[in-house]
């Protein structure tokens, strides 16, 4: 049981029915969490709102475009105005191409950048300027198994990249903020119980369990559990690092 009373938590992509991103806010809520909804989909945000609030929880949504800095910029303005401060960020916004090199365009690589990475980024930063004012800031980033792997089920190359660099920002960024009171942890999911995975065909899906020596997908609140961990007091001398969660798929 951690405690975030008076915690408030920033998710980013939150607004997926089934995806991380809410299953994570519904784990912060669990600990008392004021949360900050925020997703390009505004109507899946407010949609996840009335899920926490049903909790109890407090919970208000914001569009955001991530590849906009100015878009993240005033939405953490609005947070700030909202709820004074932002002392929790979770970088869940991502998208996904499964797509070989062969075929794989510059456009491609751009816009799987765009959100993963430079998106990351815009919000990253955004927030970071206010909980360094704070002296206090948690940040996960969530990557993928793919970043460390080479590839994993459903990303390409251009995925793979775009999650590494992730990996790498969040490491120096540590360095850098760490006398602010702030951390930067990463998360890298492998296979998750997901309705990507439920519409994979049955021999394929089984390829793919047979390279997991846990023999199952992971399920979205073992995710979930990860990242709260992270954000917690209790990690408080945690950063800079990476946390597999693949049932063994991949161990370093």
């Amino acid at each position: 049981m951690f405690n975030f009373e008076n915690r408030v938590v920033l998710i980013t992509g939150a607004g997926s029915e089934k995806g991380i991103g809410r299953a994570t806010a519904l784990a912060f809520a669990e600990q008392g969490a004021d949360l900050a909804i925020a997703d390009l989909n505004y109507e899946g945000a407010c949609e996840t709102c009335e899920v926490l609030k049903a909790k109890g929880a407090k919970a208000l949504p914001y569009r955001v475009d991530v590849t906009s800095p100015e878009a993240c910029q005033d939405m953490v303005d609005h947070i700030i105005e909202d709820f004074g401060k932002i002392d929790v960020l979770v970088n869940n916004a991502g998208i996904s191409q499964k797509v070989t090199v062969e075929d794989m365009t510059l456009d491609d690589v751009k816009r799987i950048f765009n959100v993963n990475f430079y998106g990351m980024f815009n919000v990253t930063k955004a927030c970071a300027a206010e909980m360094k004012k704070a002296g206090y800031g948690r940040i996960v980033n969530l990557s993928s198994v793919s970043a460390k792997r080479g590839g994993g089920v459903f990303g390409g190359a251009h995925y793979s990249a775009a999650k590494a660099s992730d990996l790498g920002f969040a490491k120096n960024f540590s360095r850098e903020y760490a006398m602010y009171g702030i951390t930067n942890n990463s998360v890298c999911p492998g296979l998750i119980n997901t309705d990507i995975w439920k519409s994979l065909p049955d021999e394929q899906a089984q390829k793919v369990i047979d390279l997991i020596p846990m023999g199952r997908p992971g399920e979205i609140a073992e995710v979930a559990a990860t990242i709260v961990f992270l954000a917690s007091e209790e990690a408080s001398y945690i950063t800079g690092e990476e946390i597999d969660i693949n049932g063994g798929m991949h161990m370093d």
